[in-house]
C-alpha cells in the first residue's frame, strides 16, 4: 500500500502529537535564542490547549502520522501564521513549504504575518523564500496582534506578505 501524504485540519485528538512535534522541533532553539527565553518543554500542554482554542492547526500526515503542524489565526484585518514546526527528521523535504502554500490558499485577510525569533536564521530564510519580507514596525505589530512577553517582543521579528485573491 502506498504511503498517504495529506494535509488535514488537526483535531483535539491530535493534541499529544502536536505537543510532541512542537517540543521536538523547538529543541533547535537551544543555544540560539536568548537563554532566558528557552525552556523545556518549549510549549506546555496547558499552553497548547489554550492555543488550540484560538488557532486552527493543520498538519502534514505521512503514512497515517502527523510529521508537521502549522496554525493560522485570523485577528482583525490580518492572519497570523502560528506554531509552524516540522519534525527534525522530516525537514528539508518540502513539507513546510507545502503546508504554508496550503494555508496561504485559505487565508481570507489581505495580509499574512508571522513572528519568529530574530536569531532563528533558518525560519527567516524559509519565510523570505516564500515571499515574506521583514517589517520595520515589528514592535507595534507584535504588541497589536500577539500576546507575548516583553522580552520575546525585544528578541523577535515580524515578516509579512500580501495575500492575493
Amino acid at each position: 500500500m502506498a504511503n498517504r501524504h495529506i494535509i488535514r485540519k488537526c483535531q483535539q485528538s491530535d493534541r499529544e502529537t502536536i505537543y510532541y512535534i512542537i517540543n521536538e522541533s523547538a529543541k533547535v532553539y537551544q543555544g540560539v535564542i536568548p537563554a532566558d527565553c528557552y525552556h523545556q518543554p518549549y510549549m506546555s500542554r496547558d499552553e497548547l490547549a489554550q492555543e488550540m482554542k484560538r488557532v486552527s492547526f493543520y498538519g502534514r500526515e505521512i503514512s497515517n502520522g502527523l510529521v508537521a503542524v502549522m496554525g493560522i489565526e485570523p485577528i482583525q484585518d490580518v492572519t497570523l501564521i502560528r506554531h509552524a514546526y516540522v519534525l527534525p527528521q522530516w525537514q528539508r523535504q518540502g513539507i513546510g513549504s507545502n503546508l504554508l502554500k496550503y494555508l496561504k490558499e485559505r487565508v481570507t485577510t489581505p495580509r499574512l504575518l508571522v513572528g519568529t525569533w530574530a536569531d532563528a536564521y533558518w525560519a527567516l530564510d524559509f519565510y523570505q523564500k516564500h515571499g515574506f519580507t521583514l517589517l520595520p514596525d515589528k514592535d507595534e505589530l507584535l504588541n497589536t496582534y500577539w500576546d507575548i512577553p516583553r522580552r520575546q517582543v525585544e528578541t523577535s521579528v515580524v515578516l509579512g506578505t500580501t495575500v492575493l485573491k
